[in-house]
């Protein structure tokens, strides 16, 4: 019976009614729509912030060596699904002896490098297969590469030296390794030999990334190479050695080499690969000066599977990201994690600025509803007054006036709740779709709860109204005035 009353008071002014309908079902689709988006938003915005690149790094801890496994136990203190991509990365300098000249190799896992890196742009295509390389720009440029063509890259191993300094490798009879940057920034090596007088008994230098017609001859060259023989390190270029004519470079590379020399073992041979060239790495960075290759190549050239860093991107938030660093860097001896602060402090102020909108946004919308509803509600206290007065005259308690007309009230936020929890989704996918370029994940709650918030502003804006229904008097209504 009351809900028969209810419904014929609201189809006699349907009207009115409808205009308060629209306004809690527009205000409940506004609703319903930013709170899908906020709720789906952090992935959304996740997934678009990878674009930047990694967020985390897992690095060696200090004075240790990292190596894959660590790696994989260090992804492990991460949920498997948030993980986007984890890309190991290795750093040599190899030796390119035809073009007298040494580059920064990269060994990589190419499947990795595109969930981390995806700005990276690729003339060609990453290599799939070992002994394939993957070209920076800058180094094409320099020694005229292209897709499908082939370089042979030397590792030479540096002899092991122990930890001391140079001065104190400087005893009677000690054999010392040591290099330095030569000309076009080839290495150059050198193998000292101390007689029972702590002075240079024999020189051994390996200048093969140098020019052969200059810097390559100090290898060979005996008035240079007497120089060394019977002197006292550290030397000087220029007063204990004079430079080779036309390779003062090399030479003062030779001289720093000697100069900076330890106590070594016997370096191991140097290992020797030919590549093919798949593609040429575009970034407007650093990596442009770098060679990718794979690691199972990396590892052939060194004899070694030890990373330098690994590259991880990560779909969490800010604080999240922190937990799983600190979780890393202490249950892992080995391995430590940093964050990509320029990466993770960028999303967490586009996420915070978001979540200011949308409230502010949210209690505009809800303030509006609240009036527009209130003010059509004041209207329909009006017209009803003599019906009103009639009621009261006839026993009617203000209970009953007072549950009429929240009944209205609350049926109207239902249908409005209802009809704006389907129109919000609706809303959120197109937004969703137009900005971010990905459908939006539904909300099984957001129905029931725009049903609720709907039905509550619609309580509250009923509340004046009835306010003032109840305070009608039925002998001035019924009296005409």
């Amino acid at each position: 019976m009351f809900l028969r009353m209810i419904t014929a008071s609201l189809l006699r002014r349907r009207s009115r009614m409808l205009i308060a309908l629209l306004s809690i079902g527009i205000g409940a689709t506004i609703l319903a729509g930013l709170v899908t988006i906020y709720v789906d938003v952090p992935r959304q915005m996740g997934a678009q912030f990878r674009s930047y690149g990694a967020n985390m790094l897992v690095l060696p801890a200090e004075g240790t060596v990292m190596e894959r496994d660590g790696l994989a136990d260090a992804l492990e203190k991460i949920p498997p699904d948030e993980v986007i991509g984890a890309t190991p990365y290795r750093y040599v300098r190899l030796d390119m002896t035809s073009r007298q000249q040494s580059f920064t190799a990269a060994g990589t896992d190419f499947s990795q490098v595109p969930k981390t890196s995806p700005y990276f742009s690729i003339e060609g295509n990453y290599p799939e297969h070992t002994r394939e390389v993957l070209a920076g720009k800058k180094i094409a440029e320099t020694i005229g590469l292209k897709t499908g063509s082939t370089m042979e890259l030397t590792y030479q191993p540096a002899a092991r030296t122990e930890a001391v300094s140079p001065e104190d490798s400087r005893v009677p009879g000690a054999e010392l390794a040591g290099n330095a940057e030569g000309f076009g920034g080839g290495i150059v090596y050198v193998s000292v030999k101390l007689d029972d007088h702590g002075a240079v008994a024999a020189l051994e230098i390996d200048a093969g990334t140098q020019t052969p017609e200059y810097g390559g001859r100090t290898a060979e060259d005996e008035g240079f190479l007497g120089q060394f023989i019977g002197k006292t390190l550290p030397l000087t270029l220029g007063e204990d050695v004079d430079a080779l004519s036309g390779a003062t470079v090399t030479s003062e590379a030779v001289v720093q080499a000697v100069n900076s020399a330890r106590k070594a073992e016997k370096a191991a041979k140097p290992q020797t690969l030919s590549f093919t060239v798949t593609g040429i790495l575009t970034t407007g960075g650093e990596e442009e000066e770098y060679l990718f290759i794979s690691l199972e190549d990396m590892k052939t050239l060194t004899g070694s599977e030890q990373l330098d860093v690994a590259e991880l991107s990560v779909s969490a938030p800010a604080e999240q990201l922190e937990a799983y660093a600190e979780a890393i860097s202490q249950e892992n001896g080995a391995v430590r994690a940093r964050l990509v602060k320029r990466v993770t402090r960028s999303e967490a102020s586009v996420l915070e600025k978001l979540t200011a909108l949308v409230f502010l946004v949210t209690l505009v919308v809800l303030l509006l509803t609240m009036i527009c509803v209130s003010t059509t509600m004041m209207a329909v206290v009006s017209e009803r007054r003599r019906e009103i007065g009639l009621r009261k005259a006839l026993g009617a308690s203000d209970g009953s006036i007072r549950a009429e007309f929240l009944g209205e009230g609350l049926f109207l936020g239902l249908l409005g709740g209802l009809m704006g929890g389907i129109l919000g989704f609706v809303f959120a996918q197109a937004v969703s779709v137009n900005v971010f370029g990905a459908s939006i994940t539904f909300q099984p709650l957001l129905l029931p709860a725009a049903i609720l918030v709907s039905m509550v502003i619609a309580a509250l804006s009923c509340l004046l109204p009835i306010k003032r229904a109840v305070a009608v008097d039925p002998a001035i209504v019924l009296k005409g005035e």
